[in-house]
Order: structure tokens, then sequence, then C-alpha cells
């Protein structure tokens, strides 16, 4: 029989999950526990009768296994809970699948989806020996965040990804031999806008920021918003995004690099399971619509010393210190090699094409936002101060993606690269109204995902250092892309090559 204490915290659960309200929050963001005495303590006073612990595969998918809250004591936290890892994409093959997942208590949350209260949790990923499985995406970004402090540059990196997506109202798709396509729907969509009222329609390249009822998805945002605050994820701000038929960006506050990778599994946990309960369904595929803007996640970064911001400097170009200048130039760099992590879809470079406000010139530049790298100035803060990588996607695995950009801009400060002398800018000017002349002298991201795993292959020793990245786990990356991805899509004719090609 549920005691009042669980029927309580079963109702705040509920109203969590219908975005109303968030009294046991107090301010509205939920406090996150550090350790696992805080967790026992939360999990008490919340009622809690499960126990959700969650992992990340390689290609960045969550995966989760659930228990009765009664094991929850202060052993789990040390020994773990097996699992298989044969079955996890990326892990381990069949003869040497033993794994131990071990909760981590600051990733703790309630989850405001699930109708018993439950406690989730993200892991780390061990042997049965004790030892860090070397291919568990988030020992990569704690051993790229150890590594930066051995370096002595800096004691902490601050990262803060926007990410963008799309609400449908419906979608439809199918892939068998002998037929092919797909189907979008979308209230807010143009094609729409034969039906009854339809002035409440956005053009293509015209949903930045409208009110409603143009935008008809602010309660449903603002629901994703509550969620997250209720998880302890600080929300700063969303809006509609450019393109028409649904497109979202929700940003939430800055953190360390396992954290904020964290958080981005978290985010897109709560996205869409907040849409399927208003009836529609997100997504993060880079490029779902021909003709309107894609889908990105540009991500801002910081190193700071302490409380020290590194990137400042009252008399550098839009504040960026020299040690920034560094670090931006061993982005650019290695640019093409990072985006094979960053932007790991054949669906990712159907955004990353000219035009579009899509990021493919690799310069950076003051508040220019046609250049890979912005340099943002609307703070006048020191500690405000960063660079925004604009070409990362959200279908990247965010522990490995944070984890090589940190690992080129610590290649830039260590090689002290200045981008100026390589020809990275600054770039003042639209690249898209300079001349052909002018724009073939910038160089561009890949074009296509074949050619940014072919860069990978070729420059990847920055990604070793201090033992961060792993020689396998590069390979296997590389070979499961080209596989899975890069030959699966080559072998498939395209829909649209039968209105192009069937007559010839």
């Amino acid at each position: 029989m549920e005691t009042a204490e669980a029927k309580r915290a079963a109702e705040i659960l509920a109203e969590r999950a219908r975005g109303v309200g968030a009294e046991a929050v107090g301010s509205g963001i939920f406090p996150r526990p550090s350790t696992a005495e805080e967790v026992l303590e939360l999990a008490r006073r919340s009622g809690v009768v499960m126990v959700d612990l969650r992992l990340t595969d390689v290609p960045g998918r969550w995966h989760h296994i659930t228990l009765p809250v009664e094991v929850l004591d202060e052993s789990l936290f040390a020994s773990g809970v097996p699992f298989d890892g044969s079955s996890i994409p990326g892990f381990r093959s069949i003869e040497e699948s033993d794994m131990v997942m071990v909760p981590d208590p600051a990733t703790a949350f309630l989850d405001p989806f699930t109708e018993a209260p439950t406690l989730v949790m993200s892991c780390d990923v061990y042997e049965p020996g004790g030892e860090r499985f070397p291919r568990d995406p988030r020992s990569v970004a704690q051993r790229a965040e150890a590594f930066l402090k051995s370096t002595g540059i800096a004691t902490t990196s601050y990262w803060g990804p926007e990410l963008e997506f799309f609400l449908f109202d419906r979608v439809r798709f199918h892939a068998e031999q002998g037929s092919a396509g797909y189907a979008i729907d979308s209230a807010e969509a143009e094609w729409n806008r034969g039906e009854l009222d339809s002035g409440s329609r956005i053009r293509p390249k015209t949903g930045y920021f409208p009110v409603p009822p143009l935008d008809q998805l602010q309660d449903v945002r603002t629901a994703i918003a509550r969620n997250l605050q209720a998880a302890g994820l600080p929300v700063e701000r969303h809006h509609h995004e450019v393109a028409t038929a649904g497109q979202a960006e929700i940003n939430f506050r800055r953190d360390t690099l396992t954290r904020t990778a964290d958080n981005v599994q978290l985010c897109k946990y709560i996205i869409r399971n907040t849409a399927r309960r208003y009836g529609k369904t997100a997504t993060f595929m880079p490029k779902p619509l021909y003709g309107d803007n894609g889908s990105g996640m540009h991500t801002h970064q910081s190193l700071f010393d302490g409380e020290q911001p590194l990137f400042y400097d009252e008399n550098g170009y839009a504040r960026l210190s020299q040690l920034g200048r560094y670090y931006v130039g061993g982005l650019l760099l290695h640019a093409p090699a990072i985006l094979a992590l960053s932007n790991p879809t054949t669906n990712s470079y159907r955004r990353l094409i000219p035009g579009f406000e899509a990021p493919v010139n690799l310069v950076f530049g003051r508040a220019n936002r046609s250049a890979a790298v912005r340099v943002p100035v609307g703070s006048t803060r020191p500690e405000s101060v960063r660079i925004e990588f604009r070409p990362p996607d959200a279908t990247g695995n965010p522990y490995l993606s944070f984890a090589a950009m940190l690992m080129a801009g610590i290649d830039g400060i260590l090689n002290r690269i200045e981008p100026s002398e390589l020809g990275f800018g600054p770039l003042e000017r639209n690249v898209y109204a300079l001349t052909r002349e002018e724009r073939a002298q910038i160089r561009s991201v890949p074009g296509s995902l074949e050619e940014a795993l072919d860069a990978l292959e070729r420059d990847h020793d920055f990604l070793l250092r201090g033992g961060v990245f792993d020689e396998q786990l590069i390979a296997e990356w590389i070979e499961a892309h080209r596989r899975q991805d890069v030959d699966a899509v080559r072998q498939r004719p395209h829909p649209y090559e039968f209105y192009l090609y069937f007559d010839v």
C-alpha cells in the first residue's frame, strides 16, 4: 500500500510532467544532491519507489535499468550493478561482456514522466576488475578534463550548448527494398496555409521570435523548461527558431564539460517525453525539412584558472585573449576531424551547406554568424568572454564531441596556433556577401560525413594525448559510421532521384 508521502510525491511528479508547478523545489530549480547520503535522503523524502540507472552508449543514446528503491544504499555507489556490455553499441563483444555501471550521485533527479516516483542517475562504466572502461563516453569526457588540468593551462572548461530541434505533429517514414519515403506535418507549417486559420502559419525562414498565434508552441516549450528546472537544470531562455513547422531552441546554464554532456542527455530526454505528453514528436535530426533552416547545437566554451577567466583581454580583438586565439586556432585547424564526432550523420551535412545561416566557413569573427567560430560580444563581463563553435549538431555523442573540441583547443594553445597565420580570420564581413574569388580563399568544413571520417582518420593524434581517446575507439567509430551510415545511404536510391531520372 502506498504511503501518504509516496502519494504526494507522485502528485508532485505528475504536476511537473504537466508543466504545472513544483512546490517542492521552491524557486523551481530542483536542488541536485552531490553525495550518496544526499541521494538516500532525497529518495526517502520524496517517497521514491524505483531507481533508474542510465548509461550512454558510444553512438550517444541512453540505456537504462530499473531497481526497486529497497536496494538503494551506500554500497550501490561503490559496487554498482552488473550488466551485459555486448548488448550496448560500441562496448564489448559477447565473450567479454561482463561490465559494471556505477551511479554518480551528482546526476540524480526525479523523473517527471514515470507513474511511480522514480529517481534517475547517470552511471560510469567499469571493467569487472574495477578499472574504468576506456570506451565509456563519460570516461573520455572525464579524462579530457583531467588532461586540461595536467597541462597547467587551466583548471576548468565551461560549456554552453544551444540545442535546436523540431516539434512535429505527425511523422511517418519507411524504407523497404521497393518503397521509401517520409511525410511530416505540423500545424504551423507553411504547406498548411490552405487550411482553416491559414493566417497562423509560419513562412520558411521567418520563424525567429514571432509571438502567438504564429508561435503555436509557447506552452509546450514552457512545459519543457519547467520540467528541466524541476530536474535541476537551470534554463536561461526558450524561443521559436527560424524554420517553419515547429523549430525551437532551449538554452540552459553553462557547466563543466562532463556535467554539460550529462545535461544534454537529460535535456533531450525531457524534450522528447514532454513533446509526447502534448501529442507531438521531437527530433534533433539536423535537416528534416527541404528549403529551410536546419537544427544545430552551437557550443559556447571558455577556460578558467580557478575564478580567473582565461579568454578575456580588455585590449584583445573582441576582448579575446591570445590564449583564446590559440584555442580558436586549434579548433579551426582540427575542425574537419572534429565534425566526424560532432556531426556524425549523413543528414548533418544537408544542414552544412552555404546559406540558411550554415556555419561552413573555417574562420572566426566578432559576432559573425557566417563563421564557424563566433566571438559573442553581447556582454562586457570578463567571465562572459567565450567562443562559440557553430557547426556541431545534437546527433553527436556530447561526451565525445565536447572532449574532441577541448583537445583541439588545448592543441592550439600548446602549439601556439595563431588563427590569422593560417588564414582563419578574423573576418568582419558576411562571408556570403563576398565575391567568388574572396570566398575561394576561405576553407570550408567537410561537405559530407565521408569527408569528415577521412579527416578524422588522417588527423587524430591530438585526441590521443594523455590517453583521453582510445585508438581503438576512433578506429571503430570510423568503421561503424562508414558501414552503418555512409554505405547504407549510398546504396539506397533517393526518392527525388525518381523525379530526376526515371524517364531518362
